[in-house]
């Protein structure tokens, strides 16, 4: 999932947006004020350049004027996809969930108000909450994070913490909801400025921090159902093929958490605890081991993980003294199971400044999860089979942004150019038959939400604009 932050400037943020008449949040009484539940409608939609497959005059949007300028925008798709949840600001400098129906942007609920935990003072303006969807064990939640400090008075300096409120995304009042538990997950190693992370890419959330980039050095698993949390300590001390390997296992670090239990990634090398290692669900083409300082290490790497799946690069087995074209590689992440391999030459592999935190380009899937992107390389996993969208030296990258359950694909040329350009693919074919749309087209976020493509962007005040254009 994306980056969530806290704000040192939180305040004056809520504060100019109350007083500029522009939150969109619920009111207490429910009123048909401004900013009331009663005139919280959905507006026409907006001019905006979509790819064919939706129609841009049809649907609706929301605007989120509150948002600072660089931060993400805080938008979810529902457990489901049968709606959307955004994060407006609320009264007393406060948070509200409002959730609408995807298709006709009808209100399904709202929230009651929610506080953060203080914000910390070196925090970052763009720091902000963010909402999530989440399903565990067939229960559906919305569930807002914050980073900040709780306990803090003149006589305590406070403790750091990531703030979940867990929202039963299904059942509930329609009006004033309230969350079913509030969850401080303790911090344990500082989260300056934005380092920390809050997802739920292997069916569990985790919430990791310590570090800036996607995955963060230090994390926990939270229950949502129990309210358990559980931490992880270090990441090294995780899998026993680490036992006296601190060399090896020293960029270790937890990147997603499913039923069965964590998946560590120790930048060459990944496995579940008590379950199963790399070297067991190796694909064909790559090393057995690689070559690592003065010895030799594990292969292998976890790119990124979405769906309940995972992404892995490895590298290929030497040819003529040098090393063979990268292999990737799709596994379910309970098992490791693998679903489907290729070669590509995109290469992203850890290095020594970036410690395996950070990646060029996120794992996107199609809504089935038949398909599973990231940048240049793509999966049908139904065929088993790999499309690689790498340039050539003539022919240009293409970073795949969302994918379509019929293989339809949408993606940005990479280059030197001022203006994006963006392409539609067919995953279905070997090549991906890349068509391009021309400049200034939008990449769904979502390509299907009951029927409804998901937008997000800045309109012509740079406000943020949430769209769901219907499918034609």
């Amino acid at each position: 999932m994306r980056a969530t932050k806290a704000t040192a400037a939180l305040a004056a943020v809520l504060t100019a947006a109350l007083l500029g008449g522009c939150s969109n949040a619920p009111s207490p009484d429910d009123t048909g004020r401004p900013g009331g539940t009663a005139s919280a409608d959905a507006k026409a939609p907006a001019r905006l350049a979509v790819p064919p497959a939706y129609d841009g005059a049809k649907g609706w949007d929301e605007s989120l004027p509150w948002v600072p300028e660089n931060a993400d925008a805080p938008v979810a798709v529902l457990p489901g996809a049968e709606g959307v949840a955004v994060l407006t600001v609320g009264d007393a400098g406060g948070f509200a969930v409002r959730t609408r129906a995807a298709d006709t942007g009808e209100l399904l609920w709202t929230s009651a108000v929610w506080k953060p935990p203080l914000p910390l003072e070196y925090a970052d303006k763009d720091d902000i909450p963010a909402v999530l969807g989440v399903e565990q064990d067939g229960r559906k939640f919305v569930v807002v994070s914050a980073h900040g400090t709780v306990g803090k008075d003149d006589l305590h300096e406070g403790t750091e913490v990531v703030r979940l409120a867990v929202f039963d995304a299904a059942d509930g009042q329609a009006t004033g909801r309230k969350p079913l538990r509030e969850i401080d997950v303790p911090v344990t190693v500082k989260a300056d400025d934005g380092g920390w992370r809050v997802g739920a890419d292997g069916g569990r959330v985790l919430v990791a921090h310590g570090e800036h980039g996607r995955y963060p050095g230090r994390g926990a698993t939270v229950d949502l159902i129990s309210g358990k949390v559980t931490t992880f300590g270090h990441p090294s001390g995780l899998l026993k093929q680490c036992e006296g390997k601190s060399l090896e296992c020293g960029w270790s670090r937890v990147v997603a958490v499913g039923p069965k239990g964590p998946l560590v990634g120790l930048g060459q090398g990944f496995g579940v605890p008590g379950g199963w290692f790399s070297d067991a669900v190796m694909p064909a083409g790559a090393a057995r081991t690689y070559s690592f300082g003065f010895s030799d290490s594990w292969n292998g790497d976890v790119y990124g993980v979405a769906g309940g799946r995972f992404l892995a690069q490895w590298h290929g087995t030497e040819k003529n003294g040098s090393d063979g074209p990268t292999v990737w590689s799709v596994h379910e992440v309970g098992s490791g199971a693998p679903l489907a391999r290729m070669e590509c030459a995109y290469d992203d592999f850890p290095t020594v400044t970036s410690q395996g935190i950070y990646r060029d380009y996120p794992v996107v899937t199609s809504p089935s999860g038949r398909y599973l992107a990231a940048g240049p390389v793509a999966f049908d996993l139904e065929r088993k089979q790999g499309v690689c969208l790498q340039g050539d030296g003539n022919r240009k990258t293409i970073a795949v942004g969302a994918v379509a359950d019929d293989g339809a694909a949408y993606g940005t040329v990479v280059g030197d150019t001022s203006d994006r350009v963006v392409a539609r693919l067919d995953l279905k074919t070997a090549t991906g038959d890349a068509k391009v749309l021309g400049a200034g087209v939008e990449v769904p976020q979502h390509t299907s939400v009951a029927g409804s493509g998901l937008f997000v962007t800045r309109d012509q005040n740079e406000n943020v604009l949430v769209a769901l254009r219907p499918l034609r």
